[in-house]
């Protein structure tokens, strides 16, 4: 088979397609025929070597993907050659053919295709988690959304909306503000405008009910937009290592800080598959979209690289084989 592989860290230049061997599976797994391969910032640190990987080169990429199933192991049940299946956390995905273990194997509704299920699951699961599980969103809450046209962002902001809360959205630019408010924010800012004084002003003075920061360095900020008695959910650092937050003031604002990843909550085949079908009903229902991905064949899998790492993108980049 092929596969997007390297041999040693470094830029988008060390990616080429290799011939391999096709992966064996055990009883417990199935091979699945890849049809679109997600493709994320863990990948890029992965191949610069900021990420730990395990094994010896040709090293290959890649976690999040959809495809055909070609062949089950001996133990696995309900899982038949010719089912569509998707996958969020699987190693080696960047290839035709990857080994799928069962618990991690989630069933793919015949109306969602390979595309849309590829660029929903890391980032949808991530953003449903962090809206049912790190603070669990309800009617008429007031929530901020930090980085609200990225990836997980417009997804944070449609989940939220579907769970009726009002978004106050932050963001860079002026076409990122408006990709944000086509999916329903509710206002946005842009970090260059005093965007703390237009959150008070929206709010009456009082802050957001919970605020989701991803940029780390503006954590004190979002402190600062937050009621008394709000919370923050802490779940990224794309703009910085945030300082350190004296609990002496969560005591006298009675806030609450709380962490998030993904990984602590995606524990169980039944996790991965209740939380991805409320997904996939979402969207058969229309009320979540998912931007139109970027597409790259495997093989330009260095200009894929390239192309996100410039940070032009505004959807999801897809690698399809």
């Amino acid at each position: 088979m092929k596969a997007l592989v390297f041999e040693t860290f470094g830029g988008p230049d060390v990616l080429h397609v290799q011939e391999i061997e096709a992966p064996e599976i055990g009883p417990d797994d199935v091979l699945v025929e890849m049809k679109a391969i997600g493709l994320n910032f863990a990948d890029v640190y992965r191949r610069k070597g900021n990420y730990h990987l395990a094994g010896n080169p040709p090293y290959i990429c890649g976690y999040e993907g959809t495809g055909i199933v070609k062949r089950a192991g001996s133990n696995v049940t309900g899982i038949e050659p010719g089912d569509r299946i998707a996958f969020a956390d699987v190693p080696y995905a960047n290839a035709e053919l990857v080994a799928v273990p069962k618990e991690k194997a989630i069933p793919l509704p015949n109306d969602i295709s390979f595309e849309t299920a590829a660029s929903l699951l890391l980032q949808g699961l991530t953003a449903h988690y962090l809206t049912k599980d790190s603070y669990s969103i309800k009617a008429g809450d007031t929530v901020l959304v930090h980085a609200a046209a990225g990836g997980v962002g417009q997804l944070l902001v449609q989940i939220i909306k579907i769970l009726g809360g009002t978004v106050i959205g932050l963001t860079s630019s002026e076409e990122k503000r408006q990709s944000a408010l086509a999916v329903g924010a509710d206002h946005m800012f842009l970090y260059s405008e005093d965007w703390k004084q237009n959150v008070q002003d929206v709010t009456d003075g009082k802050g957001v009910d919970v605020a989701y920061e991803s940029v780390g360095s503006t954590l004190m900020d979002t402190f600062e937009s937050t009621r008394i008695g709000g919370t923050v959910v802490f779940f990224g650092m794309a703009g910085g290592d945030p300082v350190s937050v004296d609990p002496r003031m969560l005591m006298d604002t009675s806030k609450t800080l709380t962490g998030g990843d993904l990984w602590n909550v995606l524990t169980s085949h039944e996790e991965r598959v209740n939380r991805s079908q409320e997904l996939f009903g979402w969207i058969q229902e229309g009320k979540l979209k998912v931007s139109e991905p970027t597409v790259f064949p495997l093989s330009e899998g260095a200009k894929a690289h390239e192309y996100l790492e410039s940070r032009r993108s505004t959807g999801k980049i897809l690698l399809i084989p």
